[in-house]
């Protein structure tokens, strides 16, 4: 039993259950045995590999599209340029490559920033992006950005901020929790909070006794941060994440430990915890606050802003070996059986900017 287990245990015996949110909240994020607090998840050596860490292209794609939403803007000068969640920084460092290729002007009059509340996350991100000239601001959150135009990205944020769970009790929906079994070990029970009707999603009424709905306030207080910022500064953003476009019934919740899933009750503060992300609600939080927003599959994307080509001039006049390893790491991203449909993208915009999208007029 981890030490975060046997504390979660404790208290639980003295106060009584937990919500999901709440176990979430503690797993990942405890000072002293929280999963990002204490651990280094990302890469084979982690417990998942993620886009940028897959190819340098991702990164290189995303720094386009960013460009382009700029010069769509109209070009507004003394731009923010700025990652939320930025992992190992691996996607900051391929974007301020290629956006330095493109425009060196752009990049040196933009404000680059990066939103990280884990202090050994932001050591890791100094030491990968050492070799930059660019100075690089770090922020606790969207509120201490300068009051400017913002570009913003975030790749695999939304999954790790905890979700509540709501379980089909008769007529009712009560909240899901954390619990202790017979035997003192943590175990999911039936808590006594219940749901607004209002905000299940449509057929939630033929759900069986015992599905599950997954509720993401504390997502959406993200995005609506950032859509409050781009509303009055303007700006654009874009964010992957694995989730649905549709919003739904079922249980998402899973851990990951050593690229292999687990219980999510059994390694507290060891397992990186995340669920599915409702791409719907994150959208219908920015057109709320009056910006166009744009989803697609991460394949869909990823291939109509050029991977294929992108992939073919790396692969010009390498080897055999390095040519398969290219068309792998193109397959990841944006296979169907792969990457490329359980990811979504969400691009967000100042209304009436035409950004590049798959679909979008």
């Amino acid at each position: 039993m981890t030490a975060l287990k046997k504390r979660i245990a404790r208290l639980i015996a003295a106060s009584g259950p937990i919500s999901v949110a709440d176990y979430m909240a503690t797993c990942l994020f405890d000072p002293e045995d929280g999963y990002y607090t204490t651990r280094e998840p990302f890469g084979a050596a982690g417990d998942f590999t993620t886009a940028p860490e897959i190819s340098q292209m991702f990164g290189e794609l995303a720094a386009v599209w960013l460009y382009a939403a700029w010069q769509a803007l109209g070009r507004p000068v003394r731009p923010t340029l700025a990652e939320i969640g930025p992992g190992r920084g691996t996607l900051m460092r391929d974007m301020l490559r290629v956006l330095s290729k493109l425009d060196p002007a752009f990049v040196a009059d933009a404000s680059v920033a990066l939103i990280e509340t884990s202090p050994r996350l932001r050591e890791v991100q100094k030491a990968t992006l050492t070799a930059s000239s660019i100075d690089i601001a770090w922020h606790e959150s969207v509120a201490t950005l300068p009051e400017a135009p913002l570009l913003i990205i975030g790749n695999e944020l939304f999954d790790a901020i905890p979700i509540r769970q709501f379980v089909r009790v008769g007529a009712d929906w009560r909240e899901r929790a954390i619990g202790l079994d017979e035997n003192g070990d943590l175990a999911f029970v039936t808590g006594v909070a219940s749901l607004e009707p209002g905000l299940l999603p449509p057929g939630a009424a033929a759900a069986a006794p015992g599905a599950v709905f997954e509720f993401a306030p504390a997502r959406t207080a993200v995005m609506e941060a950032i859509a409050e910022r781009i509303a009055a500064s303007g700006g654009a953003g874009l964010f992957f994440d694995y989730g649905h476009l549709v919003p739904g019934i079922g249980d998402t919740l899973q851990a990951l430990r050593r690229h292999r899933y687990e219980d999510v009750l059994t390694s507290p503060g060891e397992a990186d915890l995340t669920s599915h992300v409702d791409f719907a609600a994150l959208a219908g939080a920015a057109r709320a606050h009056g910006l166009d927003a744009h989803l697609a599959t991460q394949g869909e994307f990823l291939l109509a802003m050029g991977l294929l080509e992108r992939a073919g001039k790396l692969g010009a006049g390498g080897s055999d070996n390095a040519r398969d390893k290219i068309r792998a790491e193109v397959e990841r991203l944006a296979g169907p059986d792969a990457m490329g449909t359980l990811f979504k993208v969400l691009a967000v915009a100042t209304a009436g900017t035409r950004v590049p999208f798959p679909g979008a007029g």
